[in-house]
C-alpha cells in the first residue's frame, strides 16, 4: 500500500490573490477543503509541502489558498501539480470501500464455472456516475471494462493484491 494518496491536480489559477484550481481525483471533494497541509509534485518532480488556509468548491472544482502564496504570480508554476495528502489524514473508508491507489496494480482472477484464471492488471479506475469502471489490460493488451458492481467484484484482496471478479453475460470476449 502506499503512504501518499493523490487527491488532486492544479489546472489552473483562481483570480489574483493566490487561489488555485484543484481538479479532484477523489469521490468527496469537500473532504479536500477540510485539510491543512497537502504535498505538492510539481510538474518538474519537485515536492513542495504546502498549508492550505482556505478552501472551498466553485463550479465542481476545488479552490485552494496556500500560506505564503497570496498572489497569483506565485501560484503560476503550480499548474499540472499532483497534490497529495498522507494516508493517515486521507478520509476515513467505509466497509468494501479502497482507494484507488491500493488496487491500481493489482492481479486480476476470473472466475468462472469451471475455475479461475488470471486475466490481467488493474491499470486505472474510471468515474462514470453512480458507480466506478475498473480497467483491465489483458495480457494480449486488450483493455477491458468492468463494472465496481457486486454481481462483478466477487472479492478484493489487498494483502494478495488481488481481485477477482465474475464477468455478466455479455462481458465475454
Amino acid at each position: 500500500m502506499v503512504d501518499e494518496l493523490q487527491i488532486g491536480v492544479i489546472t489552473g489559477t483562481h483570480g489574483i490573490k493566490g487561489l488555485v484550481k484543484v481538479m479532484p481525483v477523489t469521490d468527496d471533494p469537500q473532504r479536500i477543503t477540510q485539510l491543512h497541509d497537502v504535498t505538492a509534485v510539481m510538474p518538474d518532480g519537485q515536492r513542495r509541502s504546502l498549508e492550505i488556509t482556505q478552501g472551498r468548491i466553485h463550479k465542481g472544482m476545488v479552490l485552494l489558498g496556500f500560506k505564503g502564496l497570496e498572489d497569483i504570480n506565485l501560484v503560476e508554476s503550480f499548474k499540472g501539480a499532483e497534490l497529495y495528502v498522507d494516508r493517515q489524514n486521507a478520509a476515513p473508508l467505509s466497509e468494501n470501500e479502497y482507494y484507488y491507489a491500493d488496487l491500481v496494480g493489482m492481479e486480476v482472477i476470473l472466475l468462472t464455472d469451471s475455475g479461475q484464471e488470471a486475466y490481467g492488471k488493474l491499470t486505472d479506475v474510471m468515474e462514470t456516475g453512480p458507480n466506478q469502471v475498473f480497467i483491465v489490460r489483458r495480457p494480449d493488451g486488450k483493455e477491458v471494462l468492468i463494472p465496481s458492481i457486486r454481481e462483478c467484484i466477487i472479492e478484493v484482496n489487498l494483502d494478495q493484491a488481488q481481485m477477482k471478479v465474475r464477468l455478466l453475460p455479455g462481458m465475454e470476449d
